[in-house]
């Protein structure tokens, strides 16, 4: 679930309530689509629709593109610099133990969403965000399941809307993105769980080395990375795990932020609410010292950890 100055906004309520929270009046924002299952034939030819075929891939579908979209909002200090419009896809293949939105996890959950929408309503905050040097984000859920769409956003939000542009990720599926996709990505948001092989998949029920592969491939390009990094006591707090993640960020070079995030358990009543067992309810938070040593760690390696 988003949170917009505090408060949920699902797809297509944005408008209203952002304008609510910064006192600008505005007519009402539009109803967003309902779901609907995947058209059992395909569709009879039509002329593509205004910004279908932005992108390569997307030209080679022929009809604008569409993705399981969760949710979206503006976010400050969270998902990149600045005020940023953030989109968040539904669907991840991963199972990470501390989600706390474990309502993105299942594709099924999102709304059937076309591009022109998206870029329709991040359009009307432009002028906001530019204010404010901020930009466009995309997340999830895990925005790389959707590869075809989530590149046709970046690429429109980036050359359409003129936005500085963030793929938030955790690079299990780095494979997917092209490196056209790419080169319209002004900033990756990497998280890295944990370097210790056995607890990454203890954390996340996948394994460690697609991130790996994929973060060297980000810094190949020299593409800008900000590196984030949950600290859960008693499962990657641990000094040889957190200076293992230290040590691969600082040989990479391309990595100008890492953001040590303490566990929390602000997701908790989702779990509960979902029927999905919440494993780490007994686990505290860490406390004030545990998060300073892990900075402490990174900030050794002469990285900008906050």
């Amino acid at each position: 679930m988003t949170v917009l100055f505090g408060t949920s906004i699902p797809v297509g309520q944005a408008q209203a309530q952002v304008h609510a929270a910064v006192g600008v009046a505005t007519a009402p924002a539009a109803t967003a689509p309902a779901a609907t299952a995947p058209a059992a034939t395909a569709p009879a030819a039509t002329a593509p629709a205004a910004g279908a075929g932005r992108t390569p891939a997307a030209a080679a579908t022929r009809r604008p593109s569409e993705g399981s979209v969760h949710s979206w909002d503006l976010s400050t200090g969270v998902d990149g610099p600045g005020t940023r419009f953030v989109t968040f896809l539904a669907g991840c293949p991963l199972s990470c133990l501390y989600c706390h939105n474990p309502d993105t996890m299942r594709m099924r959950n999102g709304k059937r969403t076309s591009a022109d929408e998206v870029i329709a309503e991040a359009g009307k905050y432009t002028r906001f965000i530019a204010a404010s040097g901020g930009g466009a984000t995309i997340s999830g859920g895990e925005p790389l399941l959707q590869p075809v769409f989530a590149g046709e956003l970046l690429h429109r939000m980036k050359n359409d809307l003129g936005l500085h542009t963030a793929l938030d990720t955790s690079g299990f599926l780095g494979a997917r993105a092209t490196d056209a996709l790419l080169r319209d990505v002004d900033l990756v948001l990497l998280d890295i769980k944990s370097w210790d092989r056995a607890t990454y998949r203890k954390v996340t029920g996948r394994p460690l080395e697609p991130t790996l592969d994929f973060a060297r491939r980000l810094a190949d390009l020299g593409k800008e990375v900000h590196l984030r990094f949950v600290l859960v006591p008693g499962l990657t707090d641990g000094r040889e795990n957190v200076e293992g993640v230290a040590d691969f960020a600082a040989a990479l070079g391309n990595v100008s932020r890492v953001d040590v995030l303490p566990f929390h358990k602000l997701g908790e009543s989702k779990w509960e609410a979902l029927g999905m067992p919440f494993t780490l309810r007994d686990t505290p938070s860490p406390g004030a010292e545990q998060v300073a040593a892990a900075k402490a760690a990174f900030a050794a390696r002469g990285l900008t950890a906050v």
